[in-house]
């Protein structure tokens, strides 16, 4: 049945490409939620009237963050590929798209880091001050849990920009199912194997969100 369908699909090449969309997306995704919660509790531990209240950092922070957020992601790609290739030797393959998915995801999810942070409800952070507890205590047992629905809802969002960041990535070399889409599907003209690449793209985007909604459903604790 498939067979007919997707004739020109190489079955071994697309099961390959989706382990690398996997791969890559996997690996950025932790390491964009350790960067990124890192980079948003500073940004909100240094904005005024908080425990770190500090104007320069905060604001050296945040331009670093704006600025990355900013640049589309196809020309972050481009503008690294020097430090990639100092980084890894290479610009071709799964790995090598990885400084570009992290660098160009942590900053998007600080952002959410810092929204998150900044509706929890103010009286808790004060109670929890009043009460002595240093800084690193305030982070680890009122900050993170306060806000983990919102931080797990917005890495789940973060998770599945990724995945089309590895599909554009895909189309200078490195490996997924966006650069089988372009050289085995668009390159030759072959629209089956666009399509399922694109139909277990889809999939992919649809058990992430699954995922991210369950668990952020069951650490609600409103």
């Amino acid at each position: 049945m498939l067979t007919s369908l997707f004739p020109n699909v190489d079955w071994e090449k697309m099961w390959s490409a989706t382990y690398e969309t996997l791969y890559m997306t996997t690996l950025s995704t932790v390491v964009t939620f350790i960067l990124g919660l890192a980079i948003g509790i500073v940004l909100f531990l240094t904005s005024p009237n908080q425990l770190w209240a500090n104007k320069i950092v905060n604001f050296l922070t945040g331009s670093v963050v704006n600025i990355f957020r900013s640049i589309p992601f196809i020309v972050l790609i481009i503008l690294l590929i020097p430090f990639t290739k100092f980084l890894l030797g290479t610009i071709r393959g799964a790995n090598a798209a990885l400084p570009a998915l992290i660098i160009g995801a942590a900053p998007f999810y600080a952002r959410m880091v810092l929204i998150a942070l900044r509706e929890i409800d103010k009286g808790v952070i004060e109670a929890a001050r009043s009460m002595g507890a240093k800084t690193s205590t305030i982070i680890w047992k009122v900050l993170i849990p306060e806000s983990l629905p919102a931080l797990i809802s917005g890495i789940t969002v973060t998770a599945v920009a990724l995945v089309g960041y590895t599909a554009m990535a895909g189309i200078i070399g490195a490996g997924g199912l966006g650069n089988l889409a372009f050289l085995d599907g668009f390159q030759r003209n072959r629209q089956d194997v666009t399509l399922m690449a694109t139909i277990l793209i889809l999939v992919v985007v649809f058990i992430i969100q699954w995922i991210g909604d369950m668990i952020t459903t069951k650490t609600d604790k409103r």
